[in-house]
């Protein structure tokens, strides 16, 4: 294969690829493909589910981390095979996509190819096993779409159950009532109409980590969180409300942009120029005090002289923030950046309802932290996340996170599916019925999609410890009696699902995209590996 076979000319054969370089077809293209995308779905199984464990994640630079969620564990591997990438590719897309289902979209792509590799062998064309899956899927889409629920903004309980649903079998499960409604306030707190639809910015939801507490004490600010100590020690502290105005330029004397010399000879002369420029600070300490304004805030440097000026009207200021931090100060505030003291104005200003500093110990000493609330018209929300530092902490930010974004796809698609499995095995049950219309050889490809559905309630079982076989064939009776609310409960078993929700259009993300690059998978016929391996 790696040189063109003589054509009786004489002339040698030309090489158009390394000698090492090594050319896999036929039927090992398929085992190769196979065999890696079936290894990538057994390594995220165990973690799926509310009886999911966690996998402990070793980095080469020493770092630690324990998790059981799937969009964290495939980013920190490190893949080498294509089918693998593939797969990396594929919970990226669903990650950025719905911000949730990435451990059930990697399973059932790689049952989707481990059932490509059984028909495969058994001599069904990659093209027809193609075509039937995509015609399996359109069916899969039309049946998930009829058996949706409506939900809309004001459906609490139905959102407060998406959100435990995303964080069951996390790290924050034990306090998932308590966290599920402060999600869904953040959420309905950020949500905008257009167009007669809900838009659900989950950028303007900000996450703090306390790093004190337990993780039942997190709540929700309607404004922000700032961890940055004071300049002053008499800054104060505590503010009832007022008005604030956000600098994006220094508020100290301005220095020139090339270098220049002044020549001072006597006493008055040196006076003269120090009270000028106390004139300049007097001025932007006065344009600052005449607006009415509380806090300053400044993502630049703030003169001592100023500061102080300032401190000494009760006014609280914080200097050199981020450029991001005082960004998001004006949009929380509805404050404009401005780059000059004398632009501040009535326009410029934000609102702010009190601001409260509290001061913690840490490893690194005293640290201060500034709660600056705005209220109901406050542009952004600030869910803070209480319990230990570290990587705990972290987990327990990947809970929430996953539950706002679930929350936010439901309340804008204004469609919600049963979980626990019921979506799925009710789109198998109806596909198989499907298979039995189609005359050709695509109804193998389509019963065997069928089939990779039933992975997803499976798991659930298998990871409960319970009997696949023995609850798969009770869990398909209930639904053939017209249980349309039955799945796999918390305990693993079959039963009816009074109050559990998923988003559906994470689920239908979900299933398309694994069908998408299982398909992709399937039209490979040659694997070339200039490595040779």
């Amino acid at each position: 294969m790696t040189q063109l076979p003589n054509d009786g000319s004489g002339r040698a054969p030309v090489a158009i690829v390394r000698p090492t370089t090594s050319v896999t077809s036929g039927v090992a293209v398929t085992q190769k493909l196979v065999s890696a995308a079936v290894a990538f779905g057994n390594l995220l199984k165990g973690t799926f589910g509310p009886n999911g464990l966690d996998k402990m994640l070793y980095k080469t630079n020493g770092e630690t981390a324990v998790t059981n969620d799937g969009a964290k564990i495939v980013a920190e591997l490190l893949v080498k095979h294509p089918a693998a990438k593939a797969f990396v590719q594929l919970a990226e897309s669903q990650e950025n996509a719905c911000g949730d289902g990435v451990t059930g979209c990697i399973i059932f792509a790689s049952e989707l190819m481990r059932e490509s590799g059984v028909l495969l062998e058994k001599g069904l064309h990659p093209l027809v096993l193609v075509n039937g899956y995509i015609d399996a899927m359109q069916q899969t889409v039309e049946i998930l779409t009829n058996n949706s629920k409506s939900v809309s903004l004001e459906d609490n309980q139905i959102l407060r159950s998406v959100a435990a649903t995303a964080m069951t079998g996390t790290s924050v499960e034990s306090v998932a009532e308590i966290l599920a409604s402060l999600v869904v306030s953040a959420a309905q707190h950020v949500a905008r109409s257009e167009e007669k639809t809900w838009v659900v910015d989950t950028e303007l939801v900000r996450m703090a980590k306390k790093g004190t507490g337990s993780i039942s004490d997190t709540k929700i600010v309607k404004g922000i969180i700032i961890d940055k100590n004071l300049d002053l020690e008499k800054l104060p502290r505590t503010l009832d409300g007022g008005k604030v105005v956000v600098f994006s330029c220094p508020l100290e004397i301005e220095k020139t942009s090339y270098d220049a010399e002044i020549e001072i000879s006597t006493t008055e002369q040196w006076s003269s120029f120090m009270e000028a420029e106390e004139e300049i600070l007097n001025h932007k300490a006065k344009k600052i005090i005449d607006s009415g304004a509380k806090i300053v805030f400044c993502a630049e440097t703030v003169d001592a002289r100023v500061m102080h000026k300032l401190a000494d009207n009760d006014i609280c200021v914080l200097a050199s923030m981020e450029k991001a931090g005082a960004e998001d100060v004006a949009l929380a505030t509805g404050a404009l950046l401005i780059d000059h003291v004398d632009s501040i104005d009535e326009e410029t200003l934000g609102d702010f309802e009190s601001l409260l500093v509290e001061t913690f110990d840490s490893s690194e000493g005293l640290r201060d932290r500034i709660y600056l609330h705005v209220g109901e018209n406050s542009g952004l929300i600030t869910i803070d996340v209480c319990g230990g530092g570290g990587p705990a902490s972290e987990e327990f930010v990947r809970g929430i996170y996953d539950a706002l974004n679930s929350v936010a796809n439901s309340i804008e698609s204004g469609n919600v599916l049963c979980g626990g499995g019921n979506s799925h095995i009710t789109a198998a049950l109806e596909i198989k019925e499907y298979a039995e219309s189609i005359a050709g050889r695509e109804r193998l490809a389509i019963e065997g999609f069928a089939r990779a559905l039933e992975t997803i309630p499976t798991t659930l079982i298998a990871n409960s410890g319970n009997n696949m076989l023995d609850s798969l064939l009770e869990l398909r009776s209930q639904i053939r009696l017209g249980k349309q609310n039955c799945g796999i409960d918390t305990d693993g078993k079959p039963g009816e699902l009074d109050n559990v929700w998923e988003c559906s259009d994470t689920i239908l993300h979900a299933l398309e995209a694994a069908c998408e690059t299982a398909c992709g998978l399937l039209r490979v016929d040659q694997v070339i590996s200039a490595r040779g391996d």
